[in-house]
């Protein structure tokens, strides 16, 4: 089973849309530009992206991304895009993924997901083997074991407790959604661009 086919219609249909963004540019203000960016080109990158998690090809789909960056600022190709991905607020393409599994998980542990999402996820608490562990106190999940590391470690209910583990305990225990999604995106902001 394999993505290539969706990256790259993703892919072909973001650069095509900048193409016709850029053509209509220099009428736009800055907002009405922003805003068509987002519309056409990040909602079709961050629409259901949760199920590339782990997958090769999302270098790809961070060069629309990127693309999309330089358009905005009438940037060169030369120009260094983690400033301008920085100043846009804009996540990369890994933890974007990160952050829609972790809502989705989110929603499943609080009961706003649908039932054949939430079937899957498990916490530690709920097993009656680990309920004396320290982990099962800390609003963890079980990651339940694959066979197969290429796909098993894709599926649902793997990516999303292992992103969901690695949050600290401050984000994981957020009372409001709106919150959660609030901290999360600090928290993969600051991992994505404090290397840099």
């Amino acid at each position: 089973m394999t993505t290539r086919t969706h990256v790259t219609a993703v892919v072909r249909a973001c650069f095509a849309a900048l193409h016709q963004i850029r053509s209509v540019r220099r009428s736009l203000s800055r907002h009405a530009l922003l805003t068509l960016v987002r519309a056409l080109i990040v909602s079709k990158v961050d629409y259901c992206n949760s199920v590339l998690a782990g997958i090769s090809g999302q270098h790809r789909l961070q060069s629309a991304l990127n693309a999309a960056a330089r358009l905005v600022f009438s940037a060169r190709q030369s120009e260094r895009i983690t400033p301008l991905l920085r100043e846009l607020q804009w996540l990369r393409v890994p933890e974007r993924v990160t952050f829609r599994l972790c809502v989705l998980a989110y929603r499943c542990l609080h009961g706003t997901a649908p039932t054949y999402l939430a079937g899957g996820l498990l916490r530690t608490s709920d097993v009656d083997t680990r309920r004396r562990l320290r982990s099962a106190d800390t609003a963890m999940l079980v990651v339940p074991s694959t066979r197969r590391s290429t796909l098993g470690d894709r599926v649902f209910p793997v990516a999303s407790a292992r992103a969901w583990n690695i949050l600290p305990s401050s984000v994981r225990n957020a009372p409001l959604l709106t919150t959660f999604r609030r901290k999360l995106k600090t928290v993969l902001f600051r991992s994505s661009f404090d290397d840099d």
